[in-house]
């Protein structure tokens, strides 16, 4: 699974970097990056895209 963050719609909440931050972390600009886009295997992607407020997250 491959994840990806719309940065256009994220609002910078970081609720993905607290639940999975083995993948995401919230940048100088205050919006989250994906910084390990194979890290899913270690924390739940597909609840971290479903609790994300913004729908941000991106699963392929």
């Amino acid at each position: 699974m491959k994840v990806k963050v719309d940065r256009d719609a994220c609002i910078g909440c970081g609720l993905c970097a607290s639940l999975c931050p083995e993948v995401f972390q919230l940048d100088d600009e205050g919006k989250s990056t994906v910084v390990n886009p194979d890290g899913c295997d270690g924390c739940d992607c597909n609840e971290v895209a479903e609790q994300c407020p913004a729908a941000a997250i991106i699963l392929e």
